[in-house]
């Protein structure tokens, strides 16, 4: 979990290696463990967390698995809540920082910044709600300090429970730290392993089960009620939705005149709260939703004319892998999203590098789904109008932030993928690494391919990707490439991957 971190393991079927340190060996000892105890000295004293293995978990007295998921009092299919405007400015009132310059006793009224330079690229006035400044790094504060707000003292003493992906569980770990109530969240397989360990230094229990969200809801379900705590649904508690609205009433209180906001889309409860509050201030402005085109379950629910589950799929926007819309969240946004639009990984990876080199702000892939849409062309009527979009959130993993960024770069051909065949003599290979270098670019890889390779056995195929300034160089080598080598062999791959 961190460097600081220490052990304490219970009886396991397996010894635990001596002083675990790297976070790759200690979550493969957690899964051969029955259970263990971390504490973190980065965290407050006498914070500790317990995290049980999904291997494990069902097999303890304490655990037995659910037979079936038990209803969430909060989110009936049957008798969806309808959220009101009142209620998001209660909850506006009830999140606000005493005051502002401090980190605790409240949520933070994050900027909404005008950019310059995507303004350009895109054709129309761009503005970039920065919620990923919260201090759990998303939006799901908001939602997420007014429900913890709500509850009764005898609610605050059993504690809330949570399932949650990573922003949600962080954002309830966080203020039910401040707030003084315990907080148990159950987390899917593919939860990052940084925003696990990020809620267990706050001090909170982190039980990593089920394969997707449904599965861990199931399981964080039961659990509530074994021990009579309140459940607390990241996008479908009204109260969390009331606490998303506040978002909306941000940006028309930061910008004059927006035309329209666009919004990613998960579970539907930050587009259901801006709908419902934008909707009462200001009607004519236009609420457009994004989604990945892999998990797009709120696209299919307005299809359908009700939630429909969907088969998630791996995304570098996991904070939207969401197989089924919340109740609440779609009762409260049908007729008021004006329309949805959807984005694919290629488009995600390139607003993710867009913001990291224009903004200088890393977002998650969830959280730059929205520029996404503006950058792909998929909202041209847009342009020349004044548009809000939310960078929801920014809790990205490393490996995940270095993909983003090589394939952005292959979009702009600042890496470009090709192969020459040559003859497998002495200071063949030197004299075309030589000739690419006089050239200006940079080969970042290069494999030698000779027994499946089609020319002579005298003949071998370099397999290379280079790095240049962009189009014009990348064109410029390319032409260079065919004169010296011919067209028959040198081919030159223009993208790396597909774009559709």
């Amino acid at each position: 979990l961190a460097r600081s971190t220490h052990l304490s393991f219970s009886p396991t079927h397996l010894p635990p290696p001596p002083q675990p340190t790297m976070l790759r060996h200690l979550t493969t000892t957690a899964l051969r463990t029955s259970r263990f105890t971390a504490r973190n000295e980065l965290a407050q004293p006498n914070a500790s967390a317990t995290f049980i293995s999904r291997r494990t978990l069902f097999g303890q007295k304490d655990y037995p698995e659910p037979a079936e998921e038990r209803l969430d009092m909060h989110c009936d299919p049957k008798n969806p809540k309808t959220l009101t405007f009142e209620r998001v400015a209660a909850a506006a009132h009830a999140i606000k920082k005493p005051d502002p310059t401090k980190f605790e006793g409240g949520v933070m009224r994050t900027e909404c910044r005008h950019s310059f330079l995507l303004s350009r690229r895109a054709g129309m006035d761009v503005y970039l709600k920065m919620e990923l400044n919260q201090v759990t790094g998303s939006f799901k504060e908001r939602g997420g300090r007014f429900a913890l707000h709500n509850l009764t003292e005898e609610q605050r003493r059993a504690g809330a429970f949570a399932a949650s992906a990573g922003n949600h569980a962080l954002a309830l770990c966080y203020h039910g730290k401040q707030l003084g109530v315990p907080i148990t969240v159950c987390m899917p397989r593919h939860a990052p392993i940084m925003k696990i360990d990020k809620c267990i230094s706050f001090g909170a229990e982190v039980i990593v089960q089920g394969k997707d969200l449904l599965a861990a809801r199931k399981f964080a379900l039961e659990l509530s009620h074994q021990r009579g705590g309140s459940y607390i649904n990241g996008y479908d508690h009204i109260d969390v939705l009331a606490g998303t609205g506040t978002v909306g009433m941000e940006i028309l209180d930061q910008i004059s005149n927006v035309d329209a906001i666009v919004i990613p889309v998960g579970g539907g409860g930050l587009i259901a709260g801006i709908a419902v509050a934008v909707k009462a201030l200001a009607p004519h402005v236009e609420i457009i939703g994004v989604e990945s085109v892999a998990n797009a379950s709120m696209k299919k629910a307005i299809d359908e004319g009700c939630p429909i589950a969907t088969d998630c799929t791996p995304s570098l926007a996991d904070g939207l892998a969401v197989p089924v819309v919340g109740v609440n969240s779609y009762h409260n946004a049908k007729g008021k999203i004006d329309r949805m639009v959807t984005v694919n990984e290629s488009d995600i990876s390139i607003a993710v590098l867009r913001l990291l080199e224009l903004e200088k702000v890393v977002p998650e892939g969830a959280g730059a789904c929205g520029v996404a849409a503006l950058l792909s062309g998929k909202l041209e009527d847009l342009k020349g109008k004044r548009v809000a979009t939310i960078v929801s959130g920014g809790n990205i993993d490393s490996t995940a932030l270095n993909r983003c960024i090589e394939r952005g770069m292959a979009h702009d051909r600042r890496l470009v993928r090709f192969n020459v065949v040559l003859s497998d003599r002495p200071g063949a290979i030197g004299e075309l690494t030589a000739y690419i270098a006089d050239l200006g670019v940079s080969i970042k890889d290069m494999i030698l391919d000779r027994p499946y390779q089609r020319h002579d056995i005298f003949s071998v195929r370099a397999n290379i990707i280079a790095e240049t300034r962009g189009f014009e160089h990348a064109e410029k080598l390319n032409e260079k490439l065919m004169k010296r080598y011919g067209a028959t062999d040198c081919q030159f791959k223009h993208m790396p991957y597909s774009t559709e």
